[in-house]
């Protein structure tokens, strides 16, 4: 594999900027899916090198931003039952639910705590066997495999405290969800790199064939978004739509075979809830009969409130790209990553996060 610094060249990335602008004639609304491609595309100022006919859109991937108020209620209830130790990823913490967050049901006097993976979580459930440990199962296609691969090895070492709270979430469906709205008249898509490592390249097709709109997918250096901004203006151009893979070093048209099987052994397609968007069938994840005994939703009562959303906060129009953070009136005045008001703020990938970091020019 390259240095990392390769795709980083600023000659190179020069010469793409160039040709970009050479190419590109007619008006075209691009839109990247994926949060990490939104921070990237902030941090290196790539929209400002773009010629005017280009206009970037931020979507939804961003599956802190995305999980919905009533599934982080979940995971704050949860977190009361005495009895029960809370496992997540740092970035949940702060995310705000429509009471609280999952930070100050920590101070409160709940059992909380951060984990870096899967792993840490299994420990805890066999340094406390008196206490049931829940996992909080936030993610995409990337996590699912990883999660689905804890449960199974909790069957094996026949651990019964340990739990996950599956609010898994795939990608594709929301997708065209979003293009069936009408909301957004795009004319080329970014598919998310890491996603596509799992599922391959061919989950995409359906974006070529049935809206006739061109796909690449992108690594995550500025080289490879530039690069796939290219290979988007040139599709466009010529007046063809396909799924072209510009992150051939991390993504194959198959996509990770063993993933994908951990995945359908542990999960099955459910409907969910998404931010700004509703309730989308067949985009999510639960667990299936096989591993009822690990889902924490079947075997915990869960109570909660009717959701709410913060009052003034536009973070589901901006995963929808139908507004950005400038129309929100409470971006850097209320809103701001040391006080969030909405999960765009919290989430190091959310479009609000990286336009207060980064700027929006």
């Amino acid at each position: 594999m390259k240095l990392v610094t390769e795709f980083r060249n600023s000659d190179m990335a020069k010469g793409l900027t160039a040709q970009i602008k050479n190419r590109s004639k007619r008006n075209a609304r691009l839109m990247e899916f994926c949060g990490g491609h939104t921070v990237a595309i902030f941090r290196y100022g790539i929209r400002q090198f773009l010629p005017d006919t280009i206009n970037m859109l931020s979507g939804p991937g961003c599956p802190i931003c995305v999980t919905a108020n009533a599934d982080i209620d979940k995971a704050i209830a949860l977190a009361q039952i005495p009895q029960i130790i809370i496992t997540t990823f740092g970035d949940m913490m702060r995310v705000p639910g429509s009471y609280s967050t999952l930070q100050e049901a920590k101070a409160n006097g709940s059992d909380v705590r951060i984990v870096y993976s899967t792993m840490d979580a299994l420990k805890i459930a066999e340094d406390n066997p008196r206490k049931h440990v829940v996992f909080l199962g936030i993610g995409f296609e990337t996590t699912a495999p990883t999660i689905a691969a804890s449960i199974l090895q909790a069957e094996e070492n026949k651990l019964k405290n340990y739990h996950v709270l599956s609010l898994h979430k795939v990608c594709p469906p929301v997708i065209r969800a979003l293009l069936n709205s009408g909301e957004v008249n795009l004319n080329g898509l970014i598919c998310p790199g890491h996603v596509s490592a799992i599922t391959g390249s061919h989950v995409w097709e359906f974006i070529a064939r049935d809206y006739g709109i061109p796909c690449v997918i992108s690594g995550f250096e500025p080289l490879d978004i530039l690069q796939s901004i290219a290979m988007l203006v040139a599709q466009i151009e010529k007046g063809e739509a396909g799924v072209e893979i510009a992150y051939k070093r991390g993504v194959r048209s198959e996509g990770n075979l063993y993933a994908l099987k951990l995945m359908e052994q542990v999960f099955e397609p459910s409907a969910a809830e998404w931010r700004g968007m509703g309730r989308i069938a067949g985009s999510g994840l639960k667990i299936g009969n096989n591993y009822s005994q690990f889902d924490a939703e079947s075997m915990f009562k869960i109570k909660i409130k009717p959701p709410l959303e913060p009052k003034g906060c536009l973070c589901g129009d901006i995963l929808r790209g139908v507004k950005t953070p400038a129309d929100c009136k409470l971006f850097r005045t209320v809103c701001s990553p040391q006080s969030p008001v909405g999960p765009c703020m919290v989430s190091a990938e959310g479009t609000c996060s990286a336009y207060y970091q980064y700027g929006d020019k």
